[in-house]
């Protein structure tokens, strides 16, 4: 493969960070506020919820499916640790497990639902994400205040300037991107995704694989609700709303695809930062809250171009590249003859090889009525 196709292959993989990189520089020039340290941490600081629903979404969408429980398993989770821990007089730290068994639990219900009755992941989802919010509506009326602050550290906690929650979103990207790069299993997600019939063909537990994903995206949800509830210092029943929609757009910003098979999780920090900066701009420069509103849902229509645009680009680029290993193959084969001429000095027996070449392609006729 040329050099060239390389290049152009590696920045449509990797398009998100070329869009992060010229949207920091026009807020960077344009934009009051946006380059000062404060700022930028806080940019990262609100990015930590929605990078983690952007992660659990986009291990979902590399199996080729969808999951739009998440945000309610975000209230879901640690509404019911703390209505739990409350009752029992559990301790916090048993209320933080408690929190990520529940977000675990959800997905497992989903993806074992999902791979038994073999169903729309679209429709189910939507199903269990109605359940789960009517539920922290119905058991938490009010929101639930003065929670401990051990349970509140990841998302009220600073190490130094930096706050927990930024930290513990780039040590869970940097351990997933190992993951999935790294190891057997990972890859295991993107080949189910990709063809699941020919994966199981092949010996993977296919099942096993897509309920591992939703187990997965339900427990990245539930450590988002940790961070939610610890930013505000409360659990409240609104929380996650309308977060899953931007989990859509930050993964398929960031290389993920509807039909499964694609997406890296370093893709998808770029999209988390992406969406970030544009949220963090529009609040910078005055823009109207219902005009952001508007401008996230653009968003999203454009994520959906850019999936369509990425798939289309990149059988182009590869076509043209088979093409042109076609082309240069058959010119090998048929060389011409001045190609295989002798050097000079060579001997007489290379002569008198070459002699009956040179007629043979001169009158092919002769050549057939002399044998």
């Amino acid at each position: 493969m040329r050099r060239t196709t390389k290049i152009q292959l590696a920045l449509l993989d990797n398009l998100v960070w070329v869009m992060v990189a010229v949207f920091f520089i026009i807020n960077a020039a344009f934009t009051p506020q946006f380059m000062s340290s404060r700022n930028l941490l806080n940019v990262l600081f609100q990015s930590a919820t929605l990078g983690l629903m952007v992660l659990g979404q986009g291990i979902v969408m590399m199996v080729g499916e969808l999951d739009l429980s998440m945000e309610a398993t975000l209230a879901f989770a640690p509404g019911i640790a703390i209505l739990l821990g409350s009752k029992y007089g559990l301790s916090a730290v048993v209320c933080v497990i408690l929190t990520l068994l529940i977000g675990a639990a959800v997905g497992w219900f989903n993806g074992t639902c999902l791979v038994k009755l073999q169903t729309n992941s679209f429709l189910l989802t939507m199903s269990t994400q109605i359940v789960m919010r009517g539920l922290v509506l119905f058991l938490v009326p009010f929101s639930l205040a003065k929670l401990n602050p051990f349970y509140t550290w990841l998302g009220r906690g600073k190490i130094g300037p930096l706050q927990v929650a930024v930290l513990a979103l780039f040590l869970i990207y940097a351990a997933f991107e190992f993951f999935f790069r790294k190891t057997s299993a990972g890859r295991r997600f993107l080949l189910t995704g990709g063809n699941r019939r020919a994966s199981f063909i092949s010996g993977i537990n296919t099942e096993k694989v897509v309920v591992m994903a939703f187990v997965l995206a339900g427990f990245l949800s539930a450590i988002a609700g940790l961070i939610t509830a610890g930013r505000q210092n409360s659990v409240s029943n609104n929380m996650g709303s309308g977060l899953v929609m931007m989990a859509f757009a930050g993964a398929i910003l960031g290389g993920c695809s509807f039909n499964g098979g694609m997406g890296k999780p370093v893709g998808m920090l770029g999209g988390t930062l992406l969406l970030g900066m544009l949220d963090n701009a529009l609040t910078l420069n005055g823009v109207d809250v219902n005009l952001v509103s508007a401008t996230k849902g653009a968003l999203i229509f454009l994520a959906i171009l850019l999936d369509h645009l990425r798939h289309r680009l990149t059988a182009w680029i590869m076509h043209r590249e088979n093409i042109r290993r076609l082309i240069r193959s058959s010119g090998k084969g048929t060389a011409p003859a001045e190609q295989q001429e002798p050097k000079a000095g060579s001997g007489s027996q290379q002569d008198t090889v070459q002699e009956p070449n040179q007629d043979s392609e001169q009158d092919p006729k002769q050549n057939a009525d002399g044998s």
